[in-house]
C-alpha cells in the first residue's frame, strides 16, 4: 500500500463532500500536471490511503483521509466540451489525462495546518513542504505517514 496527498480547492471537493456520502466513490479528475498524471497512471492503486489537503482557501492543511477504490482510468471531463477540465487535444482513443476513485475513510478532528507540517524535522522531505512544490497529487512515505497521524 502507497499513501499520498491529494490537494483540492474546498469549495470545489472538500472532505465534507467525501463525509456526506461515505459509501460513494468520487471520481478525482481534472488533474492536469503530467507529472500529478504519471502518478495516479503509474503508482496510485486500490487500497492506497490519501491526505485530502485543502488549499486556496482561508484554512489551508489537511482536513481527512480518503481511500482509492479504483484505479486509474481515462478522465471523463477531458472529453466534455462544457467541463472546465475539457482537453480539445485529448480523445478516448489517446487519451491524455487519468481520474481515480475515492471513498471517504476519516474526518480529521482538527484541521493539520501547513505552518504545522513545516515546523517539524520528520517532514523537510515531504513534496508539500518543499519550496516550489505545487503538485495537486505527491505520495508521502510510511513515516511521513505515521509523523502526521500522530499530529491528530
Amino acid at each position: 500500500m502507497n499513501y499520498w496527498l491529494f490537494k483540492t480547492e474546498p469549495d470545489e471537493c472538500s472532505i465534507d463532500d467525501f463525509a456526506n456520502a461515505p459509501d460513494t466513490p468520487i471520481v478525482w479528475e481534472g488533474v492536469r500536471n503530467y507529472q500529478a498524471r504519471n502518478f495516479l497512471r503509474d503508482d496510485v492503486a486500490v487500497g492506497d490511503e490519501v491526505f485530502i489537503y485543502h488549499s486556496s482557501c482561508k484554512d489551508i492543511g489537511i482536513a481527512g483521509i480518503a481511500r482509492v477504490v479504483r484505479a486509474a482510468y481515462p478522465d471523463p471531463s477531458q472529453f466534455n466540451p462544457c467541463s472546465i477540465y475539457f482537453d480539445p487535444k485529448s480523445s478516448p482513443d489517446n487519451p491524455r489525462w487519468v481520474a481515480v476513485d475515492l471513498v471517504y475513510a476519516s474526518k480529521l478532528v482538527q484541521l493539520i495546518r501547513l505552518d504545522k507540517l513545516k515546523s517539524l524535522a520528520n517532514l523537510t522531505e515531504l513534496p508539500l513542504v518543499r519550496k516550489g512544490n505545487r503538485l495537486s497529487v505527491m505520495p508521502v512515505t510510511c513515516a511521513q505517514w505515521q509523523t502526521i497521524l500522530a499530529l491528530c
